[in-house]
């Protein structure tokens, strides 16, 4: 059966929670088309047969809900277990080393960036929990890229309609790029809007290590 036919089929018969389980699945590495489902579920909000805010709700649960247990998992059990049963769960050495060189090169941003990464996000909980990050950080970093994530790919589909396809297969290309891209104007865009604050700061700053100069002489 076509991959759009399964899709919408399991939308017909178990609506929105098609996307709560079905990510929740793919972030403990179970196959499942996330990015696909998502973006398809987007063209289905364009057509009017789903609720938009909707399938942002439920597929931000079942993603966090998904990294969240590969954490605990990860911190409970370690490297061995995951060596030793991972290919049980697609989770083979080589992305074990792919996601090990990520987090040397970018840090924990990577747990933010590494859902726009295939075949790399699958091991970002399990890794975080295998290094001990404490919760508090790993939430931040996994669940404010999971709302960016979901919403890029539902967007995808609610945006581009009936081109969702042809955008879907380039935004899964270049996810990276676009995220990047995305991060870098949102920088720019706040600096822009504070720059007025951000200027009194260094004027204050200068002002306050003058104050100091001159009481040390």
């Amino acid at each position: 059966m076509d991959l759009f036919k399964i899709i919408q089929y399991l939308f017909e018969q178990y609506g929105y929670s098609v996307l709560f389980a079905g990510l929740l699945l793919e972030f403990i590495a179970l196959p499942f088309p996330g990015e696909t489902t998502m973006a398809y579920a987007g063209f289905l909000s364009y057509e009017g047969l789903l609720n938009w805010e909707l399938l942002i709700i439920f597929a931000f649960f079942g993603t966090v809900t998904g990294m969240t247990i590969t954490y605990f998992i990860g911190k409970k059990l370690g490297i061995p277990f995951i060596q030793k049963y991972g290919k049980w769960f697609l989770l083979n050495p080589s992305k074990l080393e792919r996601t090990q060189k990520w987090f040397q090169k970018y840090g924990f941003g990577f747990i933010f960036i590494g859902y726009f990464i295939p075949g790399v996000r699958h091991f970002t909980g399990y890794f975080a929990g295998v290094i001990s990050l404490p919760l508090r950080k790993f939430t931040i970093y996994a669940y404010s890229g999971a709302i960016l994530w979901v919403t890029l790919f539902i967007g995808i589909g609610r945006w581009f309609g009936p081109q969702w396809e042809s955008a879907f297969k380039y935004a899964e290309q270049y996810a990276l790029m676009i995220v990047i891209g995305i991060i870098i104007l949102a920088s720019i865009f706040v600096i822009y809007r504070m720059r007025n604050q951000l200027w009194k700061l260094i004027v204050n700053s200068k002002a306050e290590d003058k104050i100091k100069s001159k009481e040390t002489k």
